[in-house]
């Protein structure tokens, strides 16, 4: 799975390691993260994230 970088902080979503803060649980690709999720280190919209 690929991951993605948040253009606004250079937080990465790896979906081999989820997001813990988010309740995501580890293997969720990035697709299928929610609508309304956001970068958990400073809340950028999914809009903000671009694959790496």
């Amino acid at each position: 799975m690929q991951s993605y970088v948040c253009q606004a902080c250079g937080h990465k979503y790896v979906p081999k390691k989820g997001d813990a803060a988010g309740n995501i649980p580890a293997g969720t690709s990035f697709e299928a993260l929610p609508t309304d999720w956001t970068c958990p280190a400073c809340f950028a919209g999914r809009d903000e994230f671009w694959p790496v």
